[in-house]
């Protein structure tokens, strides 16, 4: 119902509250779906042995020999019960799929933005990066003073740690392949990495919104299915002709989480450069639910030492 809902105790105790909420609402949703899918089958099965039966009893009247009038009569009547059926069931999957609207209306958005992937493809504990004795040099002179050493795994959480000007970045850029060690050797065993720094750049700014969206579809997905996605991240039908240059920190954001769930299939590593830098309060909440819903692994470069916790950082590479 409308209107302010008080919570006792901390914030924490708040957050636990809502959880549950949300878990309880979560599980409504999931069994009107399924009486809907029940419903439908029963409306399916009902029409068919009405048919059969229909098939039957004509047959039988016109052995017997039933006068053509009387026929035409039993036909009618065997058409109305067959129409009253068809109307009660079709009552019934109207109030269920009303209700299950106003279901949905109440779980918040945040719960409707998470990945879809497939990670049947992901081999959690496979090596995906072995860094051995590496080290870059900027005009003969070495970034790092003691050589790094570390393996990356499928499935891990790890920060990537340190000051400024200590080189996180050319980290990223050695694991991304863009650049090559000067000493030391990286070896990758990855399909696929994506890499989203703070301005979302993966996003082509000359592409509208659903063009956008539609680059990440290899095909797998329905013209209709790619719209439903958009509105699921609040990309309505009046901005899906905006551009991306148009876009704001947090709808880049978004927009690009959208993508992903387009591409469906899970990229091996998620590599996340300070992403929270342009966001704020609710796009934060926003990108760390689909985050740690994200089941392969992820390297993230972040000042954010909460965001950090609340993704489930475990393991750290200190610069």
């Amino acid at each position: 119902s409308a209107g302010i809902r008080v919570y006792g105790g901390n914030y924490s105790f708040y957050k636990e509250q809502k959880s549950l909420e949300l878990a309880a609402l979560s599980d409504d949703v999931l069994e009107k779906e399924k009486a809907i899918r029940k419903a439908k089958e029963k409306e399916r099965e009902t029409a068919e042995r009405q048919q059969k039966l229909d098939a039957r009893g004509k047959g039988k009247q016109e052995k017997s020999g039933v006068a053509r009038i009387m026929m035409n009569t039993l036909r009618n009547s065997a058409e109305n019960s067959t129409a009253k059926l068809k109307d009660a069931h079709a009552q019934k999957i109207d109030g269920l799929q009303s209700e299950l609207r106003e279901l949905r209306a109440l779980v918040p958005a945040i719960d409707q933005m998470k990945f879809q992937f497939d990670y049947s493809k992901l081999h959690k504990g496979k090596t995906l990066i072995h860094a051995e004795n590496i080290n870059y040099s900027f005009s003969e002179k070495r970034l790092w003073n003691t050589p790094l050493n570390f393996e990356i795994r499928s499935g891990v959480r790890i920060a990537i740690n340190g000051s400024n000007g200590s080189g996180k970045t050319t980290l990223i850029q050695l694991l991304l392949a863009k650049l090559q060690a000067t000493e030391g050797t990286i070896s990758t065993f990855y399909n696929e990495v994506i890499y989203i720094d703070q301005d979302y750049s993966i996003l082509q700014n000359d592409l509208s919104i659903y063009v956008q969206a539609e680059q990440f579809n290899s095909g797998h997905l329905q013209e209709h299915e790619v719209k439903i996605r958009l509105n699921r991240f609040l990309f309505h039908k009046e901005v899906w002709d905006k551009t991306c240059a148009q876009l704001s920190g947090g709808e880049r954001m978004r927009l690009l989480l959208c993508c992903l769930t387009i591409q469906e299939n899970a990229p091996d590593i998620i590599i996340l450069d300070e992403p929270t830098n342009n966001l704020d309060i609710q796009n934060v909440e926003i990108l760390t639910a689909a985050i740690k819903e994200y089941q392969g692994t992820l390297i993230v470069v972040s000042h954010d030492e909460i965001f950090k916790a609340e993704i489930g950082i475990k393991e750290n590479i200190q610069l």
